[in-house]
C-alpha cells in the first residue's frame, strides 16, 4: 500500500519528467488558464490549419526548458509542427497506424520507461502490465496526471506512426552488387596523374568586362543559388534616458544626506524627531531598508565579491568607516565597514577514504575502519611526497562525491564543514597535508588557500534620470523627428544634431532581438508592414529608457535576388568563366604537357594515388573536375583544357594503382545502403514541403 500512495502521489510529476524528456515538442502545458483557446491558426499545411494555442505551449515550452531565445524558439517549433503535419497527412493517406502492440515496444526499448524501478519486475526487466497499473491508478486518482498521459500517448504514437513510415520508405532503398563494385573502386582504385594549370589570376579582372544582363541571366539560369527571404535594412539613431551630471550630483548629495545625524519633521507626532544616521546607526536592517533600493546583507563576503573597481578600497576600510559614494552597476552607493575576518574563508581539497558503516559510504566498499585508516595514511604519505599530485591521488583513490574534481571543495567559510573537518582547516597553514577522522571516514586534506572576509553594510539608490532629464530627451528626439520630416534624410539630420547614425540589415520578419537595440520585435513588424515604404520612419521606445528612430532604407522580397544583390555571388562565376574561355582559347594549340610547359614556363606537377573519395588534389586544392577527368582518361591519354575551381587545367594519366578485388561486395553494398538511408529522413521531409502549401501566419501572432 505505501508503494501504491507513493505512485500516486508522485504520478503527474512523473509522466511530466519523463514525457518532456523524450521530446522537445510534447505540449509544455495541458489547460492554458483562462480556458480560452483560439480558433484563429498559426499557419496551414495543405489546408489543413495549425493550432495558435498549441503552437503557443510549445514556443513556450522551448524557451522554459531549453532557455531559446524567441527567435530560436519560433522556427522550432514551427519546423516541428509542420514536419508532423506533413507526415500526418501522408500516414493518413496510406492508412498506416499503430497499435497496443507498438506502443508497449516503444515503451519497452526506451531507458526513460524501462530503467524506472516502478515498471521492473523481479527480473529488473520492464514490465508493460506493472505500466498498465500505473495509467490505470492514474485514472482512478489523478485525473490530471491521466490527461497529462493521453497527451502523451498522443505524441509516442505519432512518432511510433512516423518511424514506421520512414522504416518503410528506408527498406526500399537498397544498393545492387555492381554499385558495391563501384564503392570499393571509389575509395581502392588510385590514379598517378600530371597536371599543368593556368591560373585565373593571370588574367587581371580589369580586362573581363560584365554586363548587368549577364548578371541577371545567370541568377535566372541558376535560379535555386539566388532564392532570397524578405529582409529589411534600416538606419537609425537613439535616444538614451541617461542620467545627467547633475542627476548624479543630486544623487551623490542625497546619499551624503543619510550619513550624519540629523532632524526630521514626523507629520504623525506634529514633533521634530532625531534621526540617526548611517555613520552611527546599528539597525542596519531597518535603516537600509528604508533608506536603499538592495536590501541588507547580513553575510561575510570575499573581496571577489564585489566590483572590482572599488574591492580594494572597501577592504582597506577599517571598521566603521565609510567609502563612497561611488557608481556601481547602474547604483550609486553608499559602504561602512562593520567587521572583517582574517581569514575567514578558505579553499581546501581532500581525499576520501570511506569505510563500511561510514555514514553515506557507498554499499559496494567492504574495508574495515582500521583498512581505511591505513589507506588514508598510506595515500598522505604520497602527498607529502608530491604534493603537486594531490588532485590525481583524489581522482584515483578519493570515495567522494568531489573526486571528479580532484578532491577541489573551493571555498567555504567557518562553520559549514564538519567540526574535526572544519577545524583542521582554520587552524592549518596553507599548503599543509594532514589525515582527519570524521563520520565519512578519513580525510586526507590539503588547505589550497586563504582569504579575508568582510561585512558591510550598503546603501544603494538606482542611478536613473530624472524626469527633468526625461523631457529632455524626448524633446530632443521630437525635434529631431520634425527636423527629419523637412530633410527626409536621417544621416544629414543625425550630423545636424551631433548624433551619430547607424544601420542594420538582413532583417528577417521573426526577428526579435536586434543588435545594440535588445527585444525591437515592434520595430521589425513596423519594417514588413505592406504600407511601410522606403524613406518612411518612425520612433520606438527602448526597453532601457530613451528611444530609437528608425528609417526603412533597403527591401529585399521573397523570391529571386535581383541584380544588385546577386551580384556578390554571380560576378565571381561570371568572371571566372570568361577568363577560363579567354585562357582556353589563347591556349588551344598545345596538346601536351611538355609544349604547354615549355612555351609558358608552368610547372608540371606530379600527383600520385589520388582517389575518386576525394575531391582534394595535392598543390591544387579542391578540384573535383581533375578527379573526374583523370579516371575518364586511358592510361598515357593527355586531355584537353578544362575548367576547375581557380584555373584551367590540363592533366595525363599516367598510372592506375590496380587493386585485388575481393571476393564479395556485400560490405560496400551494406556501407552504401546505410549512407543513402541516413540521408532519407531529411531528403524526404524538404521533398514533402516543396509539394505541400504551407502557409506561416507567425508574423502575425509574434
Amino acid at each position: 500500500m505505501a508503494a501504491l500512495g507513493s505512485l500516486r502521489r508522485n504520478s503527474f510529476v512523473l509522466i511530466s519528467v519523463i514525457g518532456m524528456a523524450l521530446f522537445a515538442f510534447v505540449i509544455a502545458g495541458v489547460f492554458d488558464g483562462s480556458g480560452f483557446q483560439s480558433q484563429d491558426p498559426i499557419g496551414e499545411v495543405n489546408g489543413e490549419k495549425i493550432s495558435i494555442t498549441d503552437f503557443r505551449n510549445q514556443v513556450d515550452f522551448l524557451k522554459k526548458s531549453y532557455n531559446f531565445s524567441d527567435l530560436q524558439a519560433l522556427n522550432t517549433s514551427w519546423d516541428q509542427v509542420t514536419r508532423k503535419e506533413i507526415f500526418r497527412q501522408r500516414i493518413d493517406q496510406l492508412g498506416l497506424g499503430s497499435g497496443k502492440a507498438h506502443l508497449d515496444y516503444f515503451l519497452a526499448n526506451n531507458p526513460n520507461f524501462n530503467s524506472d524501478e516502478r515498471f521492473l519486475n523481479d527480473a529488473g526487466i520492464f514490465d508493460i502490465d506493472k505500466f498498465t497499473d500505473f495509467v490505470l491508478n492514474l485514472k482512478d486518482f489523478n485525473p490530471q496526471g491521466y490527461s497529462q498521459w493521453t497527451l502523451q500517448e498522443k505524441e509516442f504514437k505519432n512518432q511510433i506512426e512516423q518511424n514506421n513510415y520512414l522504416n518503410l520508405l528506408k527498406s526500399g532503398i537498397n544498393s545492387s552488387n555492381y554499385e558495391g563494385e563501384l564503392e570499393f573502386l571509389k575509395s581502392n582504385l588510385t590514379a598517378n596523374i600530371l597536371y599543368v594549370k593556368i591560373p585565373y589570376s593571370s588574367i587581371p579582372d580589369s580586362l573581363v568586362s560584365i554586363s548587368n544582363s549577364e548578371i541577371k541571366s545567370y541568377i535566372n539560369k541558376n535560379s535555386d543559388d539566388f532564392k532570397q527571404k524578405p529582409t529589411r535594412g534600416f538606419e537609425y539613431v537613439v535616444f538614451e534616458e541617461l542620467p545627467s551630471n547633475k542627476d548624479e550630483r543630486d544623487l551623490r548629495d542625497k546619499l551624503n544626506s543619510f550619513l550624519n545625524d540629523r532632524e526630521e519633521f514626523n507629520p504623525v507626532s506634529n514633533l521634530n524627531e532625531f534621526v540617526k544616521g548611517f555613520k552611527s546607526t546599528n539597525d542596519f536592517d531597518f535603516y537600509i531598508d528604508e533608506n536603499s533600493d538592495i536590501p541588507f546583507d547580513s553575510l561575510f563576503r570575499p573581496k571577489g565579491f564585489f566590483s572590482s573597481d572599488h574591492a580594494q578600497m572597501i577592504f582597506n576600510l577599517n571598521n566603521d568607516q565609510i567609502y563612497g559614494p561611488y557608481k556601481d552597476n547602474g547604483f550609486m552607493k553608499i559602504s561602512r565597514m562593520l567587521e572583517k575576518k582574517n581569514n575567514g574563508n578558505v579553499r581546501a581539497s581532500h581525499i576520501l577514504i570511506s569505510y563500511k558503516g561510514s555514514q553515506n559510504a557507498d554499499p559496494s566498499i567492504e574495508r574495515s575502519k582500521n583498512e581505511a585508516k591505513t589507506e588514508a595514511n598510506r595515500i598522505l604519505k604520497l602527498a607529502r611526497l608530491n604534493p603537486d599530485s594531490f588532485s590525481s591521488l583524489a581522482l584515483e583513490f578519493s570515495d567522494g562525491p568531489s573526486k571528479s574534481s580532484g578532491g577541489d571543495l573551493g571555498f567555504f567559510q567557518e562553520g559549514m564543514m564538519v567540526k574535526p573537518f572544519n577545524d583542521y582547516v582554520f587552524k592549518s597553514n596553507i599548503g599543509r597535508i594532514g589525515v582527519v577522522e570524521t563520520e565519512f571516514g578519513f580525510h586526507v586534506i590539503k588547505v589550497v588557500a586563504k582569504e579575508d572576509l568582510a561585512k558591510v553594510a550598503t546603501i544603494a539608490l538606482k542611478n536613473v534620470p530624472s524626469n527633468f532629464t526625461s523631457d529632455s530627451v524626448f524633446n530632443v528626439a521630437s525635434k529631431f523627428e520634425i527636423e527629419l520630416s523637412k530633410s527626409q534624410d536621417l544621416i544629414s539630420t543625425a550630423q545636424s544634431f551631433e548624433y551619430e547614425s547607424k544601420s542594420l540589415s538582413s532583417i528577417t520578419p521573426l526577428d526579435h532581438e536586434l543588435p545594440a537595440l535588445g527585444n525591437q520585435r515592434n520595430l521589425v513588424k513596423w519594417l514588413f508592414e505592406n504600407d511601410t515604404k522606403i524613406g518612411d520612419y518612425k520612433r520606438f521606445d527602448l526597453s532601457s529608457g530613451g528611444y530609437v528612430l528608425a528609417q526603412l532604407k533597403d527591401v529585399s522580397n521573397e523570391g529571386l535576388m535581383d541584380v544588385s544583390a546577386g551580384s556578390i555571388l554571380a560576378l565571381p562565376e561570371l568572371r571566372k568563366n570568361k577568363k577560363a574561355d579567354m585562357i582556353i582559347k589563347e591556349n588551344n594549340q598545345y596538346n601536351s604537357l611538355d609544349d604547354l610547359s615549355n612555351e609558358k614556363g608552368l610547372e608540371i606537377v606530379s600527383v600520385s594515388a589520388i582517389n575518386q573519395s576525394s575531391p582534394v588534389v595535392a598543390q591544387a586544392g579542391y578540384e573535383p573536375v581533375i578527379i573526374g577527368n583523370a579516371f575518364g582518361l586511358d592510361v598515357g591519354e593527355t586531355s584537353g583544357f578544362f575548367q576547375g575551381e581557380e584555373g584551367v587545367y590540363m592533366i595525363k594519366l599516367v598510372d592506375i594503382n590496380k587493386v585485388e578485388s575481393p571476393s564479395t561486395y556485400l560490405s560496400f553494398e551494406n556501407q552504401l545502403s546505410n549512407k543513402r538511408r541516413s540521408d532519407t529522413e531529411s531528403k524526404i521531409l524538404e521533398s514533402f514541403k516543396s509539394e505541400s502549401k504551407i502557409i506561416d501566419n507567425r508574423t502575425v501572432y509574434y
